[in-house]
């Protein structure tokens, strides 16, 4: 396809979707007093850029909920995919309705079918012509760089230098002797595409009819958080980061996502936690779990490839992650990723976690926490400068580009912030950071017009202010 044909061909989607939106809110067939959405609600004005959506009842219900109070959002975020995966993947979006149907359905759950199934008629219920293999397909969409890398190779099909499994996030967690209070204190910043950035800022509180009510952050339409980070009423609190270059999939296991909402809806504890994302593991979304068990003021790291698995836990330490492979075999045996090279983002952040562990012992509480993510020392140059080797990452600055980004000065890094502690979390609390947690803005005409290699984004490139912390309840 030419340059000018993809561009519209971009433009063409994101009018439709645009056009979508605005006829929501004249097309709805249910009227609001629809028994299913008993107990839901939506706040109506932004929190700091976040929206904060309640959900509750039985699996079907509380899909429904989530299509009827976010079905602008659900075409917008579905749209975004549309246009990355097409762009990076250079297959179509059937390809992933396909797999959504015939790989993922059969190991999915009777209660997340019905999630699934309930968004999609809440969706229907406002007249969005969106089917249930779109919100499967949509729900998997951290999973399908290592599914169609593996189907590639499978079909001897060369796959493109952009479908690479992706570096997301810096996290930590901490208690005992390194906390100031001696009890458990986690955070995380997501990093992602800002076409992606700008639209995960969703607070979901969702009180299901079986197991434990949970908050987390999350994407339109997603019955997981995905990027991760969430507290239920059990205290375990649970986030993680990917590991980076990972290969495998399982066609056979149980899709993440799934195994994801599950450990956040049931887990009691860490053996909890453990247990489920094992179960079924496809290696879909291969990553480094950090998990806080509040009430036993435990902590754990959960890293969880396909064929190598390894659990740590400690009621006196830390476990902080970048995206780096830990294990040594699941270095060699799942991963391309070179552990000797500084230049590699995850590399360098796993230098500086270390240093702020060490230079914060005993005092790590909210505020140091706050300040971890949005720190910008480089250490492989030793300067303070934002870009993506900095825990607070800024691939939109920076002249290099990192390991898994396709390009320098690609529109991407730390896109939202959260964190809490046990006593927030006792209460099902956290506080919470859209944008860059060192404050700086991102525009996007400005950055368009700066670097016109990307204008492929120009139909879903939004800007991406930075709020300030709040706390979500």
């Amino acid at each position: 396809m030419s340059y000018t044909r993809r561009n519209m061909r971009l433009i063409k989607f994101a009018v439709l979707a645009a056009l979508a939106v605005v006829c929501i809110s004249f097309a709805a067939k249910e009227p609001e007093t629809d028994p299913r959405l008993k107990g839901s609600y939506r706040k109506p004005v932004q929190q700091d850029g976040w929206t904060v959506v309640h959900l509750e009842g039985t699996p079907a219900n509380i899909g429904f909920q989530h299509g009827w109070l976010l079905g602008a959002e659900i075409v917008d975020a579905l749209n975004v995919q549309k246009v990355e995966f097409e762009h990076d993947s250079e297959k179509k979006w059937d390809f992933y309705r396909d797999a959504a149907e015939h790989i993922l359905w059969p190991h999915i759950e009777q209660e997340y079918r019905e999630e699934l199934q309930g968004i999609a008629d809440g969706l229907k219920a406002r007249n969005i012509k969106l089917d249930l293999w779109d919100i499967v397909a949509l729900n998997a969409a951290m999973e399908w760089e290592y599914y169609t890398k593996q189907y590639n190779k499978q079909h001897d099909v060369k796959s493109p230098k952009s479908l690479v499994a992706p570096d997301h996030c810096s996290a930590f967690v901490a208690t005992g002797s390194y906390t100031k209070d001696g009890k458990p204190v986690i955070g995380h910043n997501n990093w992602t595409s800002y076409m992606e950035g700008t639209r995960w800022t969703i607070s979901f509180d969702i009180k299901p009819v079986k197991g434990h009510r949970f908050v987390m952050d999350g994407y339109p339409g997603l019955i997981h958080s995905a990027d991760d980070f969430g507290i239920n009423d059990a205290g375990i609190v649970i986030t993680e980061t990917t590991i980076s270059d990972f290969e495998g999939f399982d066609t056979n296991g149980i899709a993440e996502f799934v195994r994801a909402r599950k450990a956040m809806q049931y887990s009691e504890n860490v053996d909890d936690f453990a247990r489920i994302m094992k179960e079924g593991n496809n290696g879909g979304y291969a990553n480094d779990w950090l998990v806080a068990d509040m009430r036993h003021n435990e902590i754990a790291s959960l890293e969880l490839g396909l064929k190598n698995v390894e659990l740590k836990r400690t009621k006196d330490g830390y476990f902080v992650s970048a995206n780096y492979p830990i294990n040594e075999n699941l270095l060699k045996e799942e991963t391309t990723f070179n552990p000797k090279d500084p230049q590699v983002s995850s590399n360098a952040r796993r230098i500086r976690w270390e240093q702020l562990m060490a230079e914060y012992k005993g005092k790590i509480d909210l505020a140091a926490g706050k300040k971890f993510l949005g720190d910008h020392y480089d250490v492989t140059t030793k300067t303070v400068q934002p870009n993506e080797h900095t825990l607070c990452g800024h691939i939109d600055l920076s002249s290099r580009g990192m390991g898994n980004w396709k390009k320098p000065y690609e529109p991407a890094g730390a896109v939202q912030n959260k964190i809490t502690d046990s006593k927030m979390a006792a209460k099902m609390m956290y506080q919470a950071l859209a944008g860059h947690a060192c404050g700086l803005d991102f525009k996007a005409k400005q950055h368009l017009a700066e670097h016109p290699e990307f204008a492929w984004t120009a139909p879903i490139l939004k800007d991406m202010p930075a709020h300030k912390w709040t706390t979500i309840q």
